[in-house]
């Protein structure tokens, strides 16, 4: 019995412990810059299509979660997207960076690479576990930086009609850890207001 009781204590121990020394989470705002043409008349309406920057994997299921937030949010705006030939092109692309939990910076995460869903530097999979170590010893957990970036141009035409670029830092243990939850985020306050004013940048929470 008393080998049992221990075998028991053992856990509840572990999560005293986790809950007393676990770091906040951390999420910042996010930081949207938009520029537009001179035929702003165009945007939000008719159908579109999108499509990822060169480079970027197309296949891979980290650039399907943003193309995804992207295109619900070009409908909202009153587009009919398509995945078919469309009146305008809207074109994605994505970068990610870790800084580690001791403040260095982790490597760079490609979208368009096999490995883009999962790890970031160490060893845990974004939304998927929870390194205990780090926080039962009480160091901060992972930051991740992503900027998401869309440009937008007439199926004919060469010049962007609109551009904008959405950046925001998430720790590991928010609530905007996982790329669905940023993915979301970042498309709907890169949107907001749109098309905006050409060359600001606004912040939103």
């Amino acid at each position: 019995m008393r080998t049992r009781i221990l075998a028991l204590a053992l856990p509840a121990a572990a999560i005293a412990l986790l809950g007393g020394c676990a770091t906040p989470a951390y999420v910042s705002p996010v930081e949207v810059t938009r520029f537009v043409s001179q035929a702003p008349t165009m945007l939000g309406q008719g159908t579109i299509r999108v499509t990822g920057a060169p480079g970027m994997d197309t296949a891979s299921v980290e650039y399907g979660i943003y193309a995804d937030a992207v295109r619900a949010e070009l409908a909202q705006l009153g587009y009919r997207v398509t995945t078919q030939e469309a009146d305008q092109v809207a074109q994605i692309s994505l970068e990610q960076m870790v800084a580690a939990a001791e403040g260095r910076r982790g490597s760079g995460v490609g979208v368009g690479g096999g490995a883009s869903t999962g790890t970031y530097g160490s060893g845990v999979g974004v939304g998927v576990g929870v390194d205990l170590t780090r926080l039962i010893n009480g160091r901060p957990a992972e930051r991740i930086e992503r900027q998401l970036a869309v440009s937008i141009r007439s199926a004919t035409g060469v010049q962007n009609l609109w551009e904008g670029r959405a950046s925001m830092t998430a720790s590991a243990n928010s609530d905007y850890g996982s790329s669905p939850a940023a993915a979301a985020r970042m498309a709907d306050a890169l949107f907001t207001g749109f098309p905006g004013e050409s060359g600001e940048t606004i912040s939103v929470e």
